[in-house]
């Protein structure tokens, strides 16, 4: 399993298709945003005066991220996205 450094988040992104008139169009082909889970989150980032800034998102929660943030990772035969925290937009409730 991957362990994110610092602010990074591990991602696990949804995959939609969506059906035009009979053909499959790729969900996230044209999209701004992803929705995605949190797999894994690192410890979070430190201040100028050293003080731990805790991630906003946990593992388990569902997100909005920018549809070409982060880095795309393979662990064994998953695939995942790497993001800095900054990049997620919003928690789906």
């Amino acid at each position: 399993m991957l362990k994110p450094l610092g602010d990074r988040v591990v991602l696990k992104i949804e995959e939609k298709e969506e059906k035009v008139g009979g053909f499959v169009i790729a969900g996230n082909s044209h999209a701004a945003t992803k929705t995605a889970t949190v797999v894994a989150v690192g410890q979070g980032v430190r201040t100028l005066t050293g003080e731990l800034v805790a991630p906003s998102v946990k593992a388990g929660d569902k997100v909005l991220v920018e549809s070409h943030a982060g880095v795309e990772v393979k662990d064994g035969e998953e695939t995942y996205l790497l993001v800095s925290e900054a990049n997620i937009l919003a928690i789906v409730e």
